[in-house]
């Protein structure tokens, strides 16, 4: 039985991780952790995240229960994540990260953490979304240079980054099906007399309003017609049953750094 470890127990997100790995095969809770302030540090992590009593405590540090969990599953920050994966790299410990937000310094080090082990990182878990992925490169690379293409996401108001990591990639495969290069090509929002548009730009808009849990639109639009590739979530289970699937597919894997389309077998 894999044992997964879950950071940021306490939070929305830790606590849907913590209902999918319960109702997983394979798997169990083997430790969950929250912040050192936390006044539910050694409650029943199980009980915090309405599913029963699991006889796993809160604990404050990872530190504090290396010995208990196989593999990691991080939804907190940049900084945290690459933390974590460093730490599970010197002591023989999986993880898989779905944080947002790093930077191209950041994904550096999870990179090297992934020398050492086995690494899932992947700006969204959900399998909808990666299948999605695989249908925006198709496209891209069957309609090419004569279609405009526009990334429009949504997410709820408490969301700091912006575009989402969903966006950026979806932008990023696009891209790469063109042979372009997004930092070059990526055109973030618009106002004002811009001019028209360039050919070979991607555009991204984004919106951030109410407990919305996450929607990405990929347009590919030329003279005369419009193709919308969509993704809805309506539940962060999603997010949540990808990640575990992903713990899961871990198990004996050598060291590396892998994502959802490994996990998913769609490369």
């Amino acid at each position: 039985m894999m044992r997964i470890a879950v950071i940021g127990a306490a939070g929305r997100m830790g606590k849907t991780l913590i209902q999918a790995i319960t109702d997983a095969n394979g798997v169990e809770l083997g430790a969950a952790i929250v912040e050192p302030t936390s006044s539910l540090i050694g409650a029943d992590a199980g009980e915090v995240a309405g599913v029963g009593k699991l006889g796993v405590s809160i604990v404050s540090d990872i530190q504090d229960c290396v010995a208990d969990f196989d593999v990691l599953i991080d939804f907190t920050t940049p900084a945290l994540s690459v933390a974590n994966a460093a730490y599970c790299a010197e002591n023989g410990k999986s993880i898989v990260i779905g944080t947002t937000g790093l930077n191209d310094e950041q994904k550096a080090l999870l990179a090297e953490a992934g020398q050492k082990t086995s690494v899932v990182f992947a700006p969204n878990m959900s399998v909808g979304v990666n299948l999605t992925l695989k249908l925006l490169s198709l496209a891209a690379e069957i309609l090419g240079d004569d279609y405009d293409v526009e990334v429009v996401e949504a997410h709820h108001r408490h969301k700091v980054d912006s575009p989402s990591g969903t966006a950026l990639r979806m932008g990023e495969v696009v891209a790469e099906a063109l042979g372009r290069d997004l930092k070059e090509c990526a055109v973030y929002g618009r106002e004002g007399q811009i001019g028209p548009r360039t050919q070979k730009e991607i555009g991204f808009e984004t919106i951030r309003a109410g407990d919305v849990v996450g929607e990405h639109s990929v347009w590919f639009a030329t003279e005369g017609e419009r193709i919308e590739i969509v993704h809805k979530a309506s539940s962060r289970m999603t997010f949540a049953k990808g990640a575990v699937r992903a713990a899961a597919w871990l198990e004996n894997k050598q060291a590396g750094l892998y994502d959802m389309q490994d996990v998913l077998n769609l490369k």
